[in-house]
């Protein structure tokens, strides 16, 4: 099988798996004060050390979670519900193309608990508009700000800095989802909080997932500067900080420690090798079907995303027809459960509803080999033009 799907899960790496195995060996709970707990203990600390050190965070500062998904419900909904309780304001800043991990805890807030969301438009390239941003940020009423650092479906890298510059200034905290970002390009956790002023304002918490960068399913993280105030979602036992209640992972911990520190390592030489596999696969789709529209391709974008909008062709249909021919690619985040809808990001960007419908989302990762894209770059035309001779559904999209 060609695996063109790797935004949405990567293989686990080798070592990665080693190195959980070898952790399930340690008996006991990281809790107890007993020797066998207390050997448990000292594998998740230096698991969450070696972590850190690829974030450039303080070890304490890193909180695990079981995944991307809890960690971004942790940073907003917890830093939401302690700033409305301390300050009284309600309002969450987001752009509208951010993941469904945030959108559907935005739409949750608003429906339970008086959030007032203030949606900021993005560009065709699915870039956040910054001074839209900076206006939403310093209304006087935002309690907590929220963006991707890069866009889970274009792969469209955000002005991170510039955006939590805005929030440090109107002194509202900032929740960074880098869950797809982290272990694709340069992240630095400190290194955003100096150069954007971060003070009672500006990034606060970050998002990350082990499944992402070669890690397994099931394990992430909530990076929380020192000083931020969240309210913990899980209670009973009073771990991490007390954000984060219940007996921890250590051997998810140290699998996810261990692909981190390879992807930073290999980061640099691995954004090369895909950055250069994309063009190639970009060039030939062009040449083959002049029609489509390479989103982003003009912007900075992580390098394994292609993004593609193919006029008159339901995505959905070409995404099976090439499962068909043994390649596996998305139209869309993997987060919706399997239900095929118009790409909200897409919609967000402003291109219609057909083009939300006739998207389709590859994204190359360690695996990716020059056959892999090869085998592509064959398939796709045929997949087009049959998906386009079908034409589009008559559904409507309620």
């Amino acid at each position: 099988m060609v695996y063109l799907d790797h935004a949405a899960t990567t293989p686990l790496r080798a070592e990665a798996r080693e190195a959980w195995l070898h952790a399930t060996e340690t008996l006991g709970n990281p809790s107890s004060i007993h020797g066998a707990g207390q050997a448990a203990r000292r594998v998740l600390e230096d698991a969450r050390e070696r972590l850190a050190a690829t974030l450039d965070c303080d070890p304490i500062e890193v909180v695990f979670t079981s995944g991307g998904t809890e960690s971004v419900n942790l940073g907003i909904t917890g830093l939401y519900r302690s700033r409305r309780e301390s300050t009284g304001r309600t309002g969450i800043v987001a752009p509208t193309a951010e993941h469904h991990a945030t959108m559907d805890t935005l739409a949750w807030l608003h429906a339970h608990e008086v959030a007032d969301v203030e949606w900021v438009p993005v560009d065709r390239d699915a870039r956040v508009d910054l001074e839209a941003w900076r206006s939403a940020v310093d209304s006087g009423d935002a309690a907590v700000a929220t963006l991707l650092a890069a866009n889970n479906e274009i792969g469209t890298l955000q002005p991170v800095v510039e955006a939590s510059t805005a929030c440090a200034d109107a002194g509202v905290p900032l929740h960074l989802d880098a869950v797809g970002a982290f272990g694709h390009l340069p992240l630095s956790f400190r290194g955003i909080r100096a150069e954007s002023g971060s003070r009672a304002g500006g990034l606060v918490a970050l998002s990350v997932a082990a499944h992402k960068l070669g890690g397994p399913a099931g394990v992430g993280a909530l990076v929380v500067a020192r000083e931020a105030r969240i309210e913990p979602l899980v209670h009973g036992g009073g771990q991490q900080r007390g954000l984060r209640a219940g007996t921890q992972d250590a051997a998810g911990a140290v699998a996810f420690a261990v692909a981190a520190e390879l992807a930073v390592a290999e980061l640099d030489a691995e954004a090369a090798r895909l950055g250069a596999l994309r063009d190639r696969l970009e060039e030939s789709v062009g040449a083959a079907i002049p029609e489509a529209r390479i989103s982003a391709s003009s912007v900075e974008r992580l390098p394994g995303h292609v993004h593609l909008v193919l006029p008159d062709a339901q995505g959905d249909s070409m995404l099976l027809l090439l499962d068909t021919a043994g390649i596996a690619v998305s139209t869309g985040s993997a987060c919706q459960a399997g239900t095929p809808e118009p790409s909200h990001v897409v919609l967000a960007m402003g291109l219609g509803q057909q083009a939300a419908r006739s998207a389709l989302r590859l994204t190359l990762g360690r695996s990716t080999t020059t056959e892999d894209v090869d085998a592509v770059i064959r398939a796709l035309p045929d997949a087009y033009e049959r998906a386009r001779r079908a034409g589009m559904s008559s559904r409507v999209v309620r």
